[in-house]
């Protein structure tokens, strides 16, 4: 998905008719009574050849902030400041209301691209309020009819100039991951951050850990929003500097607690923004309080971070309140290794993100943890490895027949994977494959970064495989045309 797309207007203009036509089935209810969507829902759209998330937002309305109509309309507002692109959906039947100007206008201050639609203009019944469309000063507006149909080519003629760009914005800020390795030993690229290529880092953690207090602490300014109060950061905000000589763009993300308690349908927004910013990384900090350290959260958090494949940081924050701080940390180690036996040997880090102790180990952390992430091993190095491994603890014996290891080779970095040719891949235990993915970390020193590891199968060539019968050999058939005569 390439950009956002967040769909507003008044209540009862057939934003919600749109939304289900551009992700192609009915998500959302629709009638013709105003104030039926009332919470944001989100969906992958297709239009033509553009793939994009579409945002079906509650109607916006004048009203009171403590009203739940007001609630609605901050929280569309959100929406309209986290979207790429903003639809600004009118009724052509009815025409331009003065909400409509009201809304135009907050719409020009909080989105950079927003496309004006008149709606239900099909026929002549919605031609004179196409035309008023004009008088919102918000470009040319799109002729849609979204229960026919119609007007989606227009649609589609103003997203397209808007979507390269964003493409290009994708390509220029996501992480390359899974990198093919070449065949060519001696042909290991480093990857080294650059200003143009930064190394990308995500702060994550559960609400009230630290981490706006950390960004600030790294930049050495108030850039983020902090306090007391638990929540205060509401999405992802990505900032690019330089630290400690490293070029590196660091996302403070929101607060993420347990599922069952995220209600707030704004606090869902920011949770769902800030797996997003684990996507977009290279480095995950999961920060952690040193007051209660390891809630299930944190490893949820961790675990995530792991499966998508990203080198992960563990630092514990609020270290200058701790008075037993020697016990304190064999504990946090000790409870490390038992909780997330699939990070093993990740960084540990303990800082104070107030007083700014522990950041230039932090720094360290984060690029080995970037380095190990890229780390390439040679295929000859990995076969005198494989040797090895099988001396010590040789593989198990199914059914009498002992699986065969061949030999051994890595295929991607970012994170390492490696893959091993056996003879019956589906028979090895798990509990093998975790012996060669810990001998990895131990013996090429990965500590922490995930690994992944593939067994294929590799059958010796049967010379008979395939036969369906025994055939007669040629000289058994010369033989036999000679007794005949």
């Amino acid at each position: 998905m390439s950009f956002t797309l967040a769909i507003v207007g008044r209540p009862n203009v057939g934003k919600s008719t749109l939304f289900n036509r551009l992700v192609g089935k009915r998500l959302a209810l629709v009638d013709d009574q105003p104030g039926v969507t009332r919470d944001l829902r989100e969906g992958p759209a297709r239009l033509g050849d553009l793939r994009f998330t579409v945002i079906d937002s509650a109607g916006l309305e004048e009203a009171t902030d403590d009203s739940l109509q007001g609630r609605m309309r901050r929280l569309t507002e959100r929406a309209v400041e986290m979207a790429d692109i903003c639809l600004f959906v009118i009724d052509a039947r009815v025409g331009v209301t003065p909400s409509d100007e009201v809304f135009a206008d907050i719409l020009r201050k909080k989105n950079t691209h927003v496309i004006l639609a008149a709606n239900k203009s099909e026929g002549r019944a919605g031609e004179a309020g196409f035309l008023e469309a004009y008088s919102l000063g918000l470009g040319d507006p799109i002729r849609l009819s979204a229960e026919h149909g119609e007007g989606m080519e227009d649609l589609y003629s103003a997203l397209m100039p808007l979507a390269d760009g964003f493409a290009a914005r994708a390509q220029a800020d996501t992480p390359e991951t899974d990198v093919d390795v070449s065949e060519d030993e001696a042909d290991v690229a480093p990857h080294t951050p650059t200003t143009d290529r930064p190394l990308q880092v995500a702060i994550v953690g559960r609400p009230n850990a630290g981490k706006s207090t950390l960004v600030n602490a790294i930049l050495g300014e108030e850039r983020m929003l902090t306090g007391p109060e638990a929540g205060i950061t509401r999405d992802a905000i990505s900032v690019a500097t330089e630290w400690q000589g490293t070029p590196v763009r660091i996302f403070d993300t929101a607060g993420m607690r347990k599922k069952a308690k995220v209600q707030d349908k704004l606090e869902k927004m920011s949770v769902s923004d800030g797996l997003r910013a684990v996507r977009f990384a290279e480095v995950v900090v999961v920060l952690l309080d040193a007051a209660i350290p390891f809630e299930t959260q944190d490893l949820r958090i961790a675990d995530l971070a792991e499966s998508e494949g990203r080198a992960v940081v563990v630092a514990v924050n609020k270290w200058d309140i701790e008075d037993d701080k020697q016990n304190k940390l064999k504990g946090l180690r000790d409870a490390f290794e038992r909780l997330l036996p699939q990070l093993r040997g990740a960084p540990l880090v303990t800082i104070s993100a107030k007083t700014g102790r522990g950041l230039d180990r932090l720094h360290d952390a984060i690029v080995k943890a970037h380095d190990v992430w890229n780390r390439r091993v040679t295929t000859a190095q990995l076969n005198r490895w494989l040797g090895a491994m099988v001396e010590a603890h040789p593989p198990p014996a199914p059914g009498g027949r002992r699986i065969k290891l061949r030999y051994a080779t890595q295929v991607k970095t970012r994170p390492p994977g490696f893959v091993v040719m056996c003879s019956d891949p589906e028979a090895m235990p798990a509990s093998y494959n975790r012996y060669l993915i810990n001998g990895l970390r131990d013996d090429f020193d990965m500590p922490g970064t995930p690994i992944r590891l593939t067994l294929r199968s590799q059958a010796e060539k049967n010379p008979f495989k395939g036969r369906t019968k025994a055939q007669p050999s040629r000289l058994k058939k010369h033989i036999g045309k000679g007794s005949r005569t």
